[in-house]
């Protein structure tokens, strides 16, 4: 009996130890099924840039799950590592990057049935519901036709929350309002850039660019995560961004009209902030459109709110330019003289001498107005030619650089021969409707996109926030562009772009040691199957990323100024290589489209 009873422990603590194993094995399973993560994706070692050995012959596939994964913007992230953030203050939408062992190594698959994106124009209107398979926009917002489902396409009428009749029609109304010559909203070519905040699927920006106007709109990964997506699949400049706690990343004085329709944004928190961002990079003169209930006082909370933000931008120097219905339009002043004549403590104050209102890169927002250069003051607004002279005009902020017309001149002439050279290296690759989104990766002055002003494109310019600030002068030639660390993700979702530029980027990113492997994965990550890679770099550098092209599915389309069978070279030598992404197959079909 005692040796039955002891020879029972032993089974008894084994069958413990299975079902312990049991449940920490299943527990563990979920979580890595729910963290969507795997020693696979990510965790695991980074590549080896330049070290032969450790070029991988291929790179693996992330989970289905990801094809959406936008890593400095992942909720998941944000969830698993328990982030202290203020939900009120919109934090959990602004930009969480993952540290380096919680990087995903591997490639973003596309969704099932994925199709290469319809061409522009015809995309401003039209997307394959494949590619964005998400359709609760089109339940949802079903009464404002922002989006309707047909078939296998999403169709946008063009409609949105305050513009019931069209996008086109609301823009003409604007341009009325404020007394535009033949209601066209360019204003003769001095109304160039503008912000749309809270954009929804952007159709404001996509009938704006008719009338030769550039709309930057922003919307955050919000509960309406899918926004931004429609926006760049339809071909229309847009950005993933939210009025949060930190600045916007654009310069000061970069928009002639900033745009806000339902945007459902509290403008009257933190001392008016929000207001104020706006009024930071707005030119002198500019002007805030705000379509909202509060423009028409319905009730009492309304009307309260009302009185207190029309209170706020009179603090600020604003004007009444035109209210209208359910639309009223302010007009920022030209010079100093209204902030001169305040009050002694009127609030909001004015922000510091010292504060540089053109920085931008993870900088907080103040509650303060800045006040205008003495140039501009003197010259009564920003001094900018009409569009489209603007582009080839050198702004009077490149006094900013020390730089002389005579440079911005040579700039031009330089990249309009690089562009014609990449051009002839791509050949019968590329037609007048196929590339649409461009990116380039280091802007520098955005004389690569003015090279580009015959084609029917537009360019994301991006500024590396470690350089020269360059960023206010893109701007002033009527460009769209943004601040970056390519040590990071970008703030967009995947395929977004047909054409990446890369001129110099991977030797920076050596230099600063941080992980051209990561830059690499990264850029696929972000442009759509079938897009180019333009990289123009020096020659090692260009001969080691040459090396990747098998395990990142990418294939050479060009290359000049090397010997591709010999070792020798000056690696100073400035090396063009042209590169094109593969449609690959994951565990579901892929459809090519026309």
């Amino acid at each position: 009996m005692a040796r039955g009873r002891a020879d029972g422990k032993p089974r008894k603590r084994l069958v413990a130890t299975v079902l312990v194993l049991v449940i920490v094995g299943a527990l563990f399973y979920l979580n890595s099924r729910e963290s969507g993560s795997s020693s696979i994706e990510h965790g695991s070692k980074s590549l080896q840039f330049g070290d032969e050995s450790a070029i991988p012959k291929t790179i693996p596939v992330c989970d289905d799950r990801h094809s959406e994964l936008i890593p400095c913007l992942d909720r998941n992230f944000i969830y698993q590592t328990r982030l202290k953030l203020d939900l009120t203050l919109m934090e959990h939408y602004e930009r969480h990057c993952p540290m380096p062992e919680r990087r995903y190594n591997c490639l973003i698959p596309p969704p099932p049935g994925y199709k290469i994106p319809i061409k522009w124009p015809k995309s401003r209107d039209q997307v394959w519901r494949a590619n964005i398979p998400h359709t609760h926009l089109a339940t949802e917002k079903s009464d404002q036709r922002w989006m309707v489902v047909k078939g296998e396409k999403i169709v946008f009428p063009g409609g949105g929350t305050h513009f019931h009749y069209g996008a086109d029609k609301y823009i003409a109304s604007v341009a009325n309002m404020l007394n535009f010559p033949d209601n066209n909203i360019n204003n003769g070519g001095r109304l160039r850039n503008v912000f749309d905040v809270g954009c929804g699927v952007a159709s404001f920006g996509g009938y704006l660019l008719s009338s030769n106007v550039i709309a930057m709109s922003l919307a955050p990964n919000d509960v309406h995560e899918n926004q931004i997506q429609f926006a760049l699949e339809r071909g229309i400049p847009a950005y993933l961004g939210v009025l949060g706690t930190l600045r916007l990343p654009y310069p000061s004085r970069s928009f002639e009209l900033a745009h806000c329709s339902r945007c459902r944004i509290d403008w009257l928190q933190r001392d008016g902030i929000l207001l104020l961002e706006l009024d930071r990079i707005l030119r002198p003169g500019g002007y805030f459109a705000y379509s909202s209930p509060e423009a028409y006082a319905q009730d009492e909370e309304d009307r309260r709110i009302w009185r207190e933000m029309n209170a706020l931008v009179e603090r600020m120097c604003w004007k009444i330019a035109a209210k209208k219905n359910q639309t009223v339009i302010w007009v920022k002043p030209l010079t100093n003289d209204c902030y001169l004549k305040r009050e002694p403590d009127t609030q909001p104050p004015l922000c510091s001498p010292d504060d540089d209102p053109d920085a931008v890169w993870k900088v907080k927002m103040q509650a303060c107005i800045t006040r205008y250069s003495d140039q501009m003051h003197r010259i009564k607004g920003s001094g900018l030619a009409p569009w489209p002279a603007r582009l080839t005009t050198p702004p009077p902020r490149l006094a900013d650089f020390n730089y002389s017309t005579a440079m911005f001149e040579t700039d031009m002439e330089y990249w309009q021969k690089e562009v014609a050279n990449y051009w002839n290296m791509l050949g019968n690759k590329i037609k007048p409707d196929t590339i649409r989104n461009v990116m380039d990766m280091k802007a520098n002055l955005g004389s690569f996109a003015a090279a580009l002003k015959d084609k029917d494109v537009w360019v994301m310019n991006v500024v590396p926030e470690n350089g020269p600030n360059t960023l206010k002068i893109i701007y002033d030639r009527g460009l769209l562009g943004t601040v970056h660390n390519w040590c990071e993700a970008f703030s967009t979702y995947p395929r977004t772009y047909d054409l990446l530029h890369a001129w110099t980027i991977f030797s920076d990113i050596i230099e600063r040691e941080c992980s051209p492997e990561d830059l690499l994965i990264e850029m696929d990550r972000i442009l759509r199957p079938k897009g180019f890679i333009i990289v123009h770099d020096k020659r090692s550098v260009v001969l080691s990323i040459k090396k990747f092209l098998p395990a990142l599915h990418w294939v050479q389309v060009a290359i000049s100024n090397v010997d591709q069978d010999s070792d020798r070279g000056n690696d100073d030598d400035n090396t063009v290589l042209i590169i094109q992404k593969k449609i690959w197959l994951t565990s579901e079909s892929i459809r090519v489209s026309e």
